[in-house]
């Protein structure tokens, strides 16, 4: 049987796994990519790309193609609720973070925006991307079994046209193959929830309408028509792919009841119902099903092989999170992988990879379906739960523009509820506030920050260690820069200030010592990094002579208050316990000062 052999084998092309490729290759590890279909997505399921997946593809220096690609943020912002596209506007809310009073936010956050961009679009940039930089890419090659020993996994696949079947041994293997990831069953990978709790078709057309939604540019257009539905409320979703002449619709079926049968012609009767327009011409291009899930897992690797991505969370559209999360889930990994394989780390350093992401996940999913549920005050506030009668809840709708007391109320619990969507379209702290809790996150022997806002909905900037690193703009050769922009490319990076020069000196001991590579930057008047605005000075939670350490995914590692008596063995005692290397790391002091010793 014909062996490949490679440095880690990755199985599925979606974005967790191509943006794993990526990330790899990027940092010169050999991997392999097998993806079971010909090709990528053929429909724009994920869209929505937050400020965290950008500046992440940022760091791989891809995201002027996502700009180029995308749908910008300012024509995100109208969530819109009506009785069609053509019909009666129901109530109007602005989201990701285009309302004026949020937008600040957004923007100290992060060097980059947030942007629409289908999945369509998005895994051509990352596989071009991967492709170009090393990895090797193999369509129509399905995964069928691995075994593990303690060197490494053996997997078999099998040519899907050929039927040819072969083996490729690969140190380690990464399971990116969805939400029936056979990878994850196959090592026995625990999962909590439950799947399959409810059913969705997706109806992908082409259709101009840009005419009813110019003055009110959105993602999403939430559509309310009782009686469309027996018994039940009638919401479907016209989602803008491309501006403004591809959409995908969404509908719900019984999950209980058979499988629809959603031929062409059913399709358009849907689309006019929910555009409200039975002349605009419209052409289908797509129609599947799918299910919405709400389970996670909480243990993401066994042994040698490690999942991500939606094989390991499993959850509705809601908030968008999917296919952030799951670039995030490899960007966590991919560091981390190649620290070990090239010998600067120890192999107890992937093990944090359970630690930090497995409670993302679980919080993604959690979040996405705590979304729908909050769905339930709105239709509360239009009196769509009073009545399965479809006429009566038409009234109920209607009697909100009453000028009674009943009325009145009714508009005030409406007002509320769509404050409680924030939670959904503005939520800007589960984006940004995860702080990992693991070993490769030294403490610095203070308490966590606690947050002072609601830490779901607003970003708490801190450099506590496990934290982000926060951003804010700097001069750097002359060039305004953020501070994400001066970290990050898989290398650590060390911030100090002036009077700090101690640890920048110590780091490049550090580097030259192990071979990791640091970067290491003082900030201040007249140094190489400048900071114009006096911003870091107010982030950084340090003094001037302390340091803040960075690992290659933008998380902090450590932090010290002020310069230590002697930095070289404080970042010996942090590099040693971040990469599981306490004893080399001792081992190799002790060469270095026996070495000097012998020379003087």
């Amino acid at each position: 049987m014909n062996i490949t052999e490679t440095d880690v084998l990755i199985v599925g092309a979606g974005p967790a796994g191509l943006s794993a490729a990526l990330f790899l290759s990027e940092y010169g590890v050999a991997n392999v990519l097998v993806e079971r279909y010909r090709w990528l997505a053929h429909t724009p399921r994920a869209h929505i790309t937050n400020q965290r997946a950008v500046e992440i593809l940022r760091d791989m220096g891809l995201e002027q193609e996502v700009i180029a690609k995308a749908t910008p943020q300012e024509l995100m912002g109208n969530q819109v609720f009506c009785t069609s596209l053509a019909g009666e506007e129901l109530a109007r809310m602005h989201t990701w973070g285009t309302h004026p009073a949020r937008r600040a936010e957004y923007e100290l956050a992060s060097p980059s925006s947030m942007c629409d961009l289908p999945q369509t679009l998005l895994e051509p940039i990352l596989l071009e991307a991967a492709a170009a930089r090393g990895t090797e890419v193999r369509f129509k090659t399905e995964y069928l079994a691995l075994v593990q020993d303690d060197e490494g996994v053996t997997a078999t696949v099998r040519h899907r046209t050929s039927g040819e079947v072969s083996q490729i041994r690969a140190k380690y293997l990464l399971g990116a193959d969805g939400s029936r990831s056979k990878v994850a069953a196959d090592v026995g990978l625990p999962m909590e929830g439950e799947m399959a709790i409810a059913g969705s078709m997706n109806i992908f057309i082409e259709a101009d309408l840009s005419h009813l939604v110019a003055d009110r540019p959105s993602v999403l257009y939430w559509i309310l028509q009782p009686g469309s539905t027996i018994g039940g409320v009638g919401m479907g979703v016209v989602r803008m792919v491309r501006p403004w002449d591809q959409w995908l619709l969404i509908w719900g079926y019984d999950i209980n009841g058979p499988k629809p049968e959603v031929d062409e012609a059913e399709a358009r009767r849907i689309a006019h119902r929910l555009i409200g327009d039975d002349t605009i011409d419209i052409a289908v291009r797509d129609i599947s099903l799918w299910t919405n899930n709400r389970a996670y897992m909480t243990r993401y690797s066994a042994g040698r092989v490690f999942c991500m991505g939606d094989a390991c969370h499993r959850h509705p559209p809601n908030n968008g999170l999917g296919a952030n999360t799951s670039i995030q889930d490899s960007y966590n990994l991919a560091w981390k992988l190649a620290h070990v394989l090239q010998g600067h780390a120890d192999p107890s350093l992937l093990d944090t990879y359970d630690a930090e992401r497995a409670p993302v996940g679980r919080q993604v999913v959690e979040r996405a379906n705590k979304s729908i549920a909050e769905f339930g005050a709105i239709f509360d506030a239009f009196g769509l739960t009073d009545s399965t009668d479809a006429g009566q809840m038409r009234a109920n709708m209607e009697a909100l523009k009453g000028d009674t007391a009943a009325a009145a109320d009714q508009r005030q619990r409406l007002r509320q509820a769509m404050q409680l969507k924030d939670y959904e379209f503005n939520a800007h702290g589960v984006e940004f506030n995860q702080r990992y809790h693991s070993a490769a996150v030294v403490p610095d022997g203070t308490d966590e920050p606690a947050y002072d806002r609601d830490p779901e909905l607003h970003y708490h900037p801190t450099t506590w260690p496990g934290a982000r690193l926060p951003h804010c703009w700097v001069l750097h050769g002359g060039r305004k820069v953020s501070t994400i922009d001066l970290a990050g490319k898989g290398r650590f990076t060390l911030l100090t200030g002036i009077g700090g020069e101690g640890w920048a000196r110590a780091a490049g001991e550090i580097a030259m010592r192990t071979g990791v590579e640091i970067a290491a930057f003082v900030i201040g008047r007249g140094r190489e990094v400048i900071d114009v605005y006096d911003d870091w000075a107010a982030l950084s939670e340090v003094a001037e002579g302390g340091c803040v350490l960075v690992r290659p995914d933008l998380h902090v590692a450590w932090r010290s208050r002020d310069l230590a008596p002697d930095p070289v063995r404080e970042l010996e005692r942090v590099f040693g316990t971040v990469l599981g290397l306490q004893a080399e790391m001792s081992r190799v002091a002790g060469d270095s000062t026996r070495a000097l010793e012998t020379a003087s």
